[in-house]
């Protein structure tokens, strides 16, 4: 099942269910976002499928309609962005079977000493990123992106700061939480992700990581519900104008990752800062494919297009870039 928010065109806010074609929306009676459904199916103990499954249909709206007005919103946010944390993991997928035997011998053969801080951290993951069941694993590269005010609707700009020096897309999976009245990480479902960064800022010194991660980022437009397929594949282009300047495969899933989801849930949610009732959490998982590796720079206007079997509506940005704001001052009190 997959479950869409959006605008209807009175202006209110509204959960929908994709019906069984694909084509139109079931708009859902009962709740009018994924944050209620989901805090009311933690409450309740019932799974979001079954309440979703439950919800009277209101009426039906065609998808095209709601894409062509720009009125499709992202599939889980907070009522107050500043309880939605956005974060993420790096070093954590293994790329294709070309690139992983190239990466293993290297790592087999490469002293300790001639190794990078990155390949460090992902031989550690290769290691002892998946540990058995019950157990802990290594920390996989973490990172923070912002709050629910960074992200971008789907089909909406994601807009790169006057200073940055690169915009670039990074076609992943979003995982969507909600933290429930006793703590408790409750994980909602997947989403087409991009996490957008600034891949140049980044080359020029891994200590600008933190930095670069500093951006806005869209996920949507379906939240998937159930598990995440265990080997997922999907397309990521750049588009520029008609013109495909860019387009390649990416692969997720555990069979594609150094880390298991279990263990990067783990260490992220081990932090009480991020087991506070009621706030929402986005987390990307990564990915091995960039169009900033193929030598594409992208300009404003272009549009970045990811799209997977299973998660439906293709996501879709345009690249903008904001006002330069100039020096910003600080005021004494």
């Amino acid at each position: 099942m997959r479950l869409v928010q959006f605008v209807s065109s009175a202006g209110r806010r509204r959960l929908g269910r994709i019906a069984d074609d694909g084509t139109q929306i079931e708009q859902l009676n009962g709740f009018a976002s994924v944050y209620e459904l989901a805090r009311s199916a933690a409450r309740s103990g019932r799974s979001l499928r079954q309440l979703a499954a439950d919800c009277a249909v209101a009426q039906l709206v065609p998808v095209a309609e709601l894409l062509e007005s720009g009125r499709l919103l992202p599939p889980l946010d907070h009522p107050d962005p500043a309880h939605c944390f956005v974060t993420g993991t790096g070093l954590t997928h293994l790329g294709s079977a070309q690139a992983r035997d190239s990466m293993h011998h290297k790592l087999a053969e490469a002293k300790e000493a001639d190794l990078t801080d990155s390949m460090r951290m992902f031989r550690l993951g290769l290691e002892g990123g998946r540990p058995p069941e019950g157990g802990i694993g290594v920390a996989p590269e973490w990172f923070y992106k912002g709050d629910g005010s960074i992200v971008s609707p789907p089909g909406q700009a994601l807009t790169m700061p006057s200073f940055a020096l690169d915009g670039g897309e990074e076609a992943e999976i979003a995982v969507l939480y909600i933290i429930d009245d006793a703590g408790q990480p409750c994980r909602v479902g997947f989403a087409l992700g991009n996490e957008f960064s600034d891949h140049v800022l980044e080359r020029q010194n891994y200590l600008y990581l933190a930095h670069s991660k500093l951006r806005a980022c869209s996920f949507g437009p379906e939240l998937l519900l159930g598990e995440l397929p265990a080997d997922l594949r999907g397309t990521v282009s750049v588009r520029r104008g008609e013109q495909v300047l860019w387009q390649d495969s990416f692969v997720s899933g555990e069979a594609n990752m150094s880390h298991s989801l279990a263990n990067l849930e783990h260490h992220h949610f081990k932090y009480a800062l991020f087991r506070r009732p009621g706030d929402v959490h986005v987390h990307f998982l990564g990915t091995a494919t960039l169009s900033c590796s193929a030598g594409i720079k992208p300009e404003p206007g272009d549009v970045f297009q990811i799209e997977a079997a299973g998660f439906g509506l293709p996501l879709r940005n345009s690249l903008a870039v904001a006002e330069d704001e100039g020096l910003v001052r600080v005021k004494p009190l």
